[in-house]
């Protein structure tokens, strides 16, 4: 994309891999207002910030971040200064007020406004707009691939979320649920396969809930990931995130029967108790989730599961603690997320229950959880000693540049010894020993 001038702007993303998404889009968009987008932000004019709400950790990360930006505005003070996304959208006029730095407040569904906006804070003035929309899928904009490998690629099928879990603040900062046009997803998966990319991640808040209707013609998940699959056997096709009130048989069988569908689900369950779940509004129950699980090893034996899992939701006792960790147990992850609960304002959740876990015992428990994972990660991984796995190269190890690293379809992390191949390789590796994280082998 021609680029009109030499204004640079640097996008720092907190949170989510749609977040990660939106950030690409913001990159197309400003592209085309004249914008080159730059990896380091001390040389930048315009600094954006994508943000997170649904931790108030995640919150506490970017006031960080703006304090360190704040001096670098003294040393430059025709820098300017953006905030995105969620936090954005949650406190909106509050944000502007709270942090002198802050040029712009720009929410999730108003990016292709940027351009006005800039428009606003170069007069002096400061700018917002977050307006949710009903609408908006950015569907038409190719993204910009920021920080990219070009070996794997996002792209976001749909918007908004109406699940309306208790704890959760993505219905209010990110709207109604919206399906995005197929055609023009699996367009952006045919140009990104003639690019040289071989991997894709369908993103969604709940992908199980992708729907759309034209001319009569109705497309669901199932249908929409056979039709990315089916746009080259050698693009390997992920997706994220499954809701387990959603997850349907035909997408369980769409995934065992199609090759390129890498064998992998993530499916958080957030807590293994009946009660909780009901306090969380989750809409499934311990016994649901378990038949999904079941049903998931029936169709693909060998699937990598993950999850999510929150410790000291309101209310939660040892008993319904213990639920939890039976159910991981009974699962038997290859990796989890583990938080503790942590409050949102304006939730249904912080309306509606009182956060009386005290920190020490959300802090115990979730330890508990950590360990029991650590231990169950590793016993999955030992399982995998002697196997041969398909490794779609990302990047050289961490600890060598003697190694490569990649994943192979059960999401799990391999590293083995370069000789003669290349990021963006498929390389049949045999798995010789392991640690919790990672599987270590040799080409074959």
């Amino acid at each position: 994309m021609e680029i009109k001038n030499s204004k640079r702007l640097h996008i720092e993303t907190y949170g989510c891999q749609m977040n990660f998404s939106d950030s690409e889009i913001v990159g197309s968009i400003m592209a085309e207002d004249g914008y080159e987008t730059v990896e380091s932000s001390a040389n930048a004019d315009l600094i954006f910030i994508n943000t997170c709400s649904i931790r108030d950790n995640a919150e506490q990360r970017i006031r960080k971040r703006l304090r360190e930006i704040k001096r670098m505005k003294k040393e430059n003070p025709d820098l300017k200064v953006g905030i995105l996304g969620c936090m954005a959208e949650r406190l909106k006029q509050q944000l502007l007020d709270e942090e002198d730095v802050v040029d712009m407040i720009v929410g999730p569904d108003a990016y292709r406004d940027l351009p006005n906006l800039i428009k606003t804070v170069e007069s002096g003035r400061k700018a917002i707009n977050v307006l949710l929309s009903e609408e908006e899928t950015y569907s038409e904009i190719e993204p910009v691939r920021l920080g990219s490998n070009k070996i794997s690629a996002f792209i976001s099928i749909m918007r908004g979320c109406e699940n309306f879990c208790t704890y959760c603040v993505v219905p209010f900062t990110r709207g109604k649920e919206r399906s995005r046009d197929p055609e023009t997803i699996v367009n952006e998966a045919r140009d990104l396969v003639s690019k040289g990319y071989k991997e894709v991640t369908l993103l969604g808040q709940n992908v199980n809930s992708y729907s759309w209707e034209s001319n009569g013609e109705q497309v669901s998940f199932p249908e929409l990931i056979a039709k990315v699959a089916a746009v080259s056997p050698q693009l390997r096709v992920r997706f994220a995130t499954s809701h387990p009130k959603d997850i349907s048989d035909d997408l369980i069988k769409t995934i065992a029967n199609t090759a390129n569908i890498c064998k992998a689900i993530h499916l958080p369950f957030q807590s293994g108790s009946n009660s909780v779940l009901k306090r969380m509004n989750r809409k499934y129950t311990r016994e649901w989730y378990m038949d999904r699980i079941s049903t998931i090893k029936k169709y693909i034996p060998d699937c990598g599961l993950s999850t999510d899992i929150i410790a000291g939701f309101c209310g939660e006792t040892d008993e319904e603690h213990q639920e939890t960790l039976s159910l991981m147990d009974w699962v038997g992850y290859d990796y989890a997320f583990m938080f503790k609960y942590s409050e949102r304002p304006n939730t249904i959740a912080q309306k509606k229950y009182d956060d009386d876990v005290p920190e020490d015992v959300k802090s115990k428990r979730l330890t508990e959880i950590i360990n029991l994972q650590q231990a169950l990660s590793l016993r999955s991984n030992k399982q995998n000693i002697g196997k041969i796995f398909e490794v779609l190269v990302e990047s050289f190890s961490k600890r060598s540049g003697e190694d490569l690293a990649g994943r192979n379809s059960q999401n799990k992390m391999v590293v083995f010894p370069k000789k003669d191949y290349n990021i963006g390789d498929y390389v049949m590796v045999k798995i010789t020993d392991c640690t919790a994280a990672t599987l270590i082998g040799e080409a074959v």
